[in-house]
C-alpha cells in the first residue's frame, strides 16, 4: 500500500486523473521523480484495462508537499 493512497475506484473523477507528464507538472517535478515515488511506495498508479497508467492528481499534489529526508536538528 502506498504512503499516499488513491481513493477507491468508484470515488475517482475522470478530471482528477492524468498521465505521468501531467502528474509531474502538478507536483512540479520531473516524470522520473514520479517513477521513483511510485517505486518507493510513496504514490500508486490507477490502472484501467483500456488505458495506460494514470495518476490521481490530487494525491500526487499532496505527496509533493511532503518533503523526504530527515528533519533538521534544532
Amino acid at each position: 500500500m502506498a504512503t499516499f493512497s488513491n481513493p477507491e475506484l468508484h470515488d475517482l473523477f475522470p478530471g482528477d486523473l492524468g498521465t505521468i507528464w501531467e502528474a509531474a507538472k502538478v507536483a512540479e517535478v520531473k516524470p522520473g521523480t514520479i517513477r521513483v515515488w511510485e517505486s518507493r511506495g510513496k504514490i500508486e498508479r490507477v490502472q484501467f484495462d483500456h488505458r495506460g497508467p494514470l495518476y490521481h492528481l490530487p494525491t500526487v499534489k499532496l505527496a509533493s508537499q511532503v518533503k523526504s529526508g530527515r528533519p533538521k536538528a534544532a
